[in-house]
């Protein structure tokens, strides 16, 4: 495809994806509106259970701490709708967790920054895990988890509430985002940036043109307009973003922001979406979702960008919290 043939193609995409947002109707149904009688009368062998989450995590100057969490919202809802669409399948919409672990600005070892409000590890997979309790006990057995977020710490905290739910409850919970085929989707940089943008972009983890675009198609309003005279912070590889991220005065992001569009964000939404509601849907046919590789399993050696030492300060506000607690004999 050529650029001006993909610039098009994504205009195309732009008009059909802003349109005004759906409301969970026919067979979608948001489980905080339903009363037990409705809840009761569910066939639970067709139903799946579908749990947005999201992190509230620094993104720079210029977009808003809560990106992924507006990215989720809307893939939850093309998730829901192709669930929906198939003949006697019901979608129960939970509430979104706004809970996340690890952010960005851990990868400079920087423990406080402005924007990032994130739990531990821990807490994520309890948080989950306790959900899966009640979600098994209740006869659920789909749940789909929708969380973008890709700290490998936060991907294999989810991971792991799922293998959970699996192993108790003979269920399927899938944590979708941390599916490779899904993850690594889609490489939309590679037809909208010359090669002398996409040099100059590099390797981003964070904020850099893809996800300013996606917040220029999804939330434009709220992406500062100044991010066009963003200074680059090219990196090619995680040494480099620990590198930048260390840095004083480093502002929460890497890449090149300035060659963010709202085009280009379209085009990646619609591949990305596509392909997680694909493999969603491929599960629900049969495919056994732990045949399906996960990229946080394959990161466990190499601790890319300072995980352990993010678990050893977490160790450190556990016991923080627990010697208050029990101080207060409320152990």
């Amino acid at each position: 495809m050529t650029l001006s043939r993909a610039f098009l193609s994504a205009a195309l995409l732009l008009a059909a994806i802003t349109l005004p947002e759906h409301k969970a109707t026919g067979q979608i149904y948001k489980i905080a509106a339903m009363n037990t009688r409705q809840i009761q009368a569910l066939d639970l062998q067709r139903t799946v259970v579908v749990i947005p989450g999201g992190i509230l995590e620094e993104h720079g100057p210029y977009l808003p701490s809560y990106t992924d969490g507006y990215a989720i919202e809307r893939y939850t809802q093309e998730l829901a709708n192709a669930i929906a669409a198939r003949p006697g399948w019901v979608v129960l919409l939970f509430p979104q967790i706004p809970l996340g672990n690890d952010p960005a600005n851990t990868i400079g070892a920087k423990r406080v920054f402005p924007g990032s409000y994130p739990v531990r590890m821990a807490t994520v997979r309890a948080i989950y895990m306790d959900v899966a309790n009640e979600l098994g006990d209740q006869g659920f057995r789909w749940i789909f988890l929708v969380h973008n977020h890709g700290a490998p710490n936060n991907q294999k905290a989810l991971n792991q509430a799922s293998d959970y739910f699996h192993d108790v409850y003979g269920g399927a919970m899938v944590n979708l985002f941390g599916l490779r085929p899904v993850f690594e989707c889609c490489g939309t940089k590679n037809k909208f940036l010359s090669p002398e943008a996409r040099a100059e972009e590099g390797f981003t983890v964070h904020a850099g043109a893809d996800e300013h675009s996606q917040l220029l198609l999804l939330r434009p309003e709220l992406v500062a307009p100044d991010y066009r005279q963003a200074e680059s912070l090219t990196a090619h590889n995680f040494a480099d973003h620990v590198r930048i991220a260390k840095a004083g005065g480093w502002q929460g992001y890497f890449g090149a922001p300035r060659f963010a569009s709202a085009a280009m964000g379209a085009q990646e939404f619609l591949s990305s979406s596509h392909k997680l509601n694909e493999v969603a849907l491929q599960i629900l046919d049969g495919l056994d979702c732990k045949k399906i590789p996960r990229y946080a399993d394959e990161m466990d050696p190499l601790n890319v960008a300072g995980e352990q030492a993010e678990l050893d300060h977490e160790r450190v506000i556990e016991k923080r919290e627990l010697d208050w607690l029990k101080s207060h004999n409320l152990q």
